[in-house]
């Protein structure tokens, strides 16, 4: 399978049920899954699962990624990080449309201590079926990725 249909998900101890049950979903949705993700409850540290995933979707190997923590942010901040990497957190599914449409997110960030499993899934279908609609856009992007902004 190509990077095209490939997604990475990882989280923090805090997610790893809504990670599971978003990897399912999405896989059922005729998404190659790369989890990455803990498989343990015993505390670990969001800043490195956000950069592993985002270094996945940097390098081509996963064409978008999703992370989650307690509450999204944590995770978003460390995979903003990476070079390349669009990541917004996301509560809502107006949001998540719009960060892949007006941003080109490659990444979407989520809490679980935030949005239960059903919101969180339409967060997820509203990301994934968005599509960037460059124009005025690519230039606001361009923006983002040029250091001089």
């Amino acid at each position: 399978m190509t990077a095209s249909k490939r997604i990475v998900l990882s989280s923090d101890h805090a997610a790893i049920d809504l990670r599971r049950a978003v990897a399912e979903h999405i896989s059922a949705q005729g998404w190659e899954v790369v989890d990455i993700g803990p498989q343990t409850p015993e505390s670990t540290h969001y800043p490195k699962h956000g950069r592993a995933a985002a270094e996945r979707v940097a390098s081509g190997d996963c064409r978008l990624g999703i992370i989650l923590c307690g509450t999204g942010q944590g995770i978003m901040m460390a995979a903003n990080k990476v070079a390349g990497i669009r990541c917004g957190v996301c509560s809502d599914t107006f949001s998540a449309r719009m960060i892949r449409m007006h941003n080109n997110a490659n990444m979407l960030s989520l809490g679980a201590r935030v949005v239960g499993e059903g919101l969180a899934l339409d967060i997820v279908d509203a990301f994934l079926s968005a599509e960037f609609e460059g124009g005025r856009h690519a230039t606001r992007v361009d923006m983002i990725e040029t250091p001089e902004g």
